[in-house]
C-alpha cells in the first residue's frame, strides 16, 4: 500500500482524489527513482550574476514605485486637508455677498445698524482669512480671465482699455485654487466718430 493512501477508505469503483500536497510528495518520489534531480536554482555563476542583478533590478523598481506611491498619497491627503471646505466656502459665499449688499444699503442707516453690519462682514471674512480664503480684489487691476468673469464692457477714457472699472461681485480663492471668480465691468476704448467734409 502506497503512503498516501494509508488512512483513506478505499470507494468502490472510484480513485480518491489528491490533495496539492500529496501530488508534489508524488512528483518528487517519481523524480528520485527517475535518477534526475529537481533543480531550483541558476546552474552557472554567469546566471547567477544574471538573477542576482534581474532580483536587484525588480527590487529598484519596486522601491521607486512605493517611494512615488508614498508621495503622490501625502500629497493626495494634504490637498484633501486643504480644500476638504470648499462646498462650505462655496455655499457661504451668497451669504458674504448678502452681507455686502446689506452694507451698501444701510450706508445711510442707523449708525448702530452700519456698525453692527460691518462688525458681522468683518468677523465672516476674518474667519475665511484665517482658514485660507482669500478675496480677489479686481477694480483697477487689468482684466485676467483666469480670476475675472467680464459681464460687460463699459466705454471710458478714465481708465486703458481692458481694465476693470466696476466689481459687481467678489472672487475668492481657497489656498490658491479659484473658487469663484469675480463677477467685473471692464474698460474699452470710446468710439471715435468720423467727421464728415
Amino acid at each position: 500500500m502506497n503512503f498516501w493512501n494509508m488512512g483513506k477508505k478505499k470507494q468502490a469503483g472510484k480513485e480518491p482524489e489528491l490533495t496539492p500536497l500529496e501530488k508534489r510528495l508524488i512528483e518528487k518520489v517519481a523524480l528520485e527513482e527517475s535518477g534526475e534531480e529537481e533543480t531550483c536554482g541558476p546552474k552557472t555563476l554567469k546566471e547567477a550574476d544574471q538573477m542576482i542583478a534581474e532580483l536587484e533590478d525588480r527590487v529598484l523598481r519596486m522601491t521607486a514605485d512605493f517611494d512615488n506611491y508614498r508621495k503622490r498619497t501625502t500629497r493626495e491627503k494634504e490637498e484633501a486637508r486643504q480644500f476638504a471646505s470648499q462646498s462650505l466656502l462655496e455655499e457661504l459665499l451668497p451669504v458674504l455677498d448678502s452681507f455686502e449688499m446689506a452694507l451698501e444699503a444701510a450706508r445711510d442707516a442707523d449708525a448702530a445698524v452700519r456698525d453692527g453690519v460691518e462688525m458681522i462682514l468683518g468677523q465672516l471674512k476674518g474667519v475665511l482669512n484665517k482658514n485660507g480664503v482669500e478675496e480677489i480684489n479686481a477694480l483697477g487691476q487689468v482684466f485676467d480671465p483666469a480670476l475675472h468673469e467680464a459681464v460687460s464692457q463699459e466705454e471710458t477714457t478714465e481708465a486703458a482699455e481692458g481694465t476693470v472699472v466696476k466689481q459687481l461681485r467678489g472672487g475668492y480663492r481657497l489656498h490658491d485654487r479659484l473658487v469663484r471668480p469675480a463677477s467685473v465691468i471692464v474698460a474699452k476704448a470710446p468710439k471715435v466718430e468720423e467727421t464728415g467734409s
